[in-house]
């Protein structure tokens, strides 16, 4: 088997004093690896000697840059000279020695056949930031605390000491981070987690002698701390921004009546991103787990169901662990959500509810989270007759239909008139025509489709926000 075909690669900016040095050391490790050196055009002449070491070094490289354009575009530009020339491992780190030379044999020891990227920490032993300052320490403390609380990430996330394996990470996952300074670290590494990418750290020591004249000042570790928090809010409204995407078959134009493709792509102002937000807690912390109970206790592991108007699909993603879903809707972009936010799920398909494109008696269950309420009786009627034919005998339904007297329901109406008068004519949310009434209401429109109520709630679990319906196929 041949040697993997490695490229060390360091961003360079004023760096004329360490990078013959650098080059030196990175050299003699004998790791048979090519070197590439990105400059932005430093004004101490940095350019100028790595031409030189180029010149003496087959295995050098230089690519210079206009100007100053931020450390994060510096990495994705090297990123992307990798995989253009075909490297199979990268390995970063920085040019002022705050990275050891000798750290990168380590990192290339910990990598196996498991592993997609290989991370320096600080925070695995203790003693790893020798001499620093206190307030240096506190920075580089609520750093770590920042990323691991909001965005979940349980490694050094801030840290430019890495390898990737580029065989098995797809090159679009660092398409998906646009941080163009320090926030690149952590963003590029959330993304890798958030699709599934697995992570080994290795320990490291940073000497205080480095950070004395250090580039990451305390006003811009105050932008990264803000960028962490935009990553984290843009993550809770839309996951899939950060998701690589699955190939949807055949998707094209349907008969859109009730404008669920302008609802899925329109801009939104302030009080519509807010909505979103709260709306987004709401379905994490509270409807997925509600999801979840309902469909364990009434399908067993490994049943086929159907989600009929899976829109963006933000709760599904535990579910592919358990039972096979097919998913379907009638917009393109929420099934582009979708396959962003689930790409474990059995099939990701365009159809609508009132004509499902598959046999008789094909699945176990079928279930939708806010979808009936946005639909007339008669249109009701016929999407769960639907159901009763795609399903098996047997089979059941599990649908979460908002009560006219549920808690969101009222709120949002007194919202949608205050905002009215004020002036503000885009809706929150599409409009919900039928809202259900009682349990007898449901079993009135359960009966006239071949349906046996079999299980009801409305209650302070979800916090009177929506009607959970069972009911099994006659």
């Amino acid at each position: 088997m041949s040697q993997p075909r490695l490229l060390l690669f360091v961003p360079t900016y004023n760096e004329r004093h360490n990078v013959e040095r650098l080059c030196a050391e990175l050299r003699g490790l004998g790791l048979g690896a090519d070197l590439l050196f990105v400059d932005d055009n430093s004004p101490d002449g940095t350019g100028e000697v790595l031409d030189r070491l180029a010149r003496a070094h087959a295995d050098v490289r230089v690519v210079h840059r206009g100007g100053k354009q931020g450390i994060g575009t510096a990495h994705r530009a090297g990123i992307a000279y990798a995989y253009e020339h075909g490297y199979d491992l990268l390995v970063t780190l920085d040019a002022d020695f705050s990275h050891s030379p000798a750290d990168v044999p380590r990192l290339i020891a910990a990598h196996d056949d498991d592993t997609d990227v290989v991370v320096g920490s600080r925070f695995l032993r203790g003693g790893s930031l020798p001499g620093w300052s206190l307030h240096r320490r506190l920075l580089t403390m609520l750093g770590h605390a920042l990323t691991t609380t909001l965005l979940g990430i349980p490694y050094d996330a801030s840290g430019a000491l890495r390898l990737y394996d580029l065989r098995r990470i797809p090159r679009e996952l660092f398409e998906l981070s646009t941080a163009p300074a320090y926030a690149f670290f952590p963003e590029s590494l959330f993304v890798l987690h958030l699709n599934g990418c697995r992570v080994r750290e290795v320990p490291i020591v940073l000497p205080a002698r480095v950070y004395g004249s250090s580039k990451l000042t305390i006003r811009e570790a105050a932008r990264t701390a803000r960028s962490l928090l935009r990553l984290w809010f843009t993550e809770l409204v839309t996951p899939e921004r950060y998701r690589r995407a699955r190939k949807i078959d055949a998707l094209r134009p349907l008969d859109d009546a009730q404008g669920w493709n302008t609802y899925w792509t329109q801009a939104t102002d302030g009080i519509g991103t807010a909505y979103q937000a709260v709306a987004a807690l709401y379905r994490r912390r509270v409807l997925k787990k509600n999801l979840e109970r309902w469909l364990g206790r009434h399908f067993p592991e490994g049943a086929h169901l159907l989600h009929a108007g899976c829109g963006s699909g933000q709760l599904d993603a535990h579910l592919h662990r358990r039972v096979r879903v097919t998913a379907v809707d009638i917009s393109a972009p929420a099934l582009e959500r979708y396959a962003r936010n689930n790409p474990e799920a059995y099939r990701v398909e365009q159809a609508t509810v009132f004509d499902l494109p598959y046999d008789r008696d094909a699945f176990d269950g079928v279930f939708n989270l806010g979808v009936l309420e946005h639909f007339p009786g008669d249109r009701i009627h016929a999407m769960l007759r639907e159901f009763h034919r795609v399903l098996k005998p047997g089979g059941k339904i599990v649908v979460f239909w908002p009560h006219r007297f549920g808690s969101s329901v009222l709120f949002l109406h007194g919202l949608g008139r205050a905002l009215r008068v004020l002036g503000r004519r885009q809706p929150l949310h599409p409009r919900e025509v039928s809202l259900l009434r009682s349990k007898r209401a449901a079993v009135r429109v359960l009966d006239a489709a071949g349906f046996r109520l079999v299980d009801y709630a409305f209650g302070p679990r979800d916090f009177f926000v929506q009607s959970v319906i069972v009911a099994s196929k006659e």
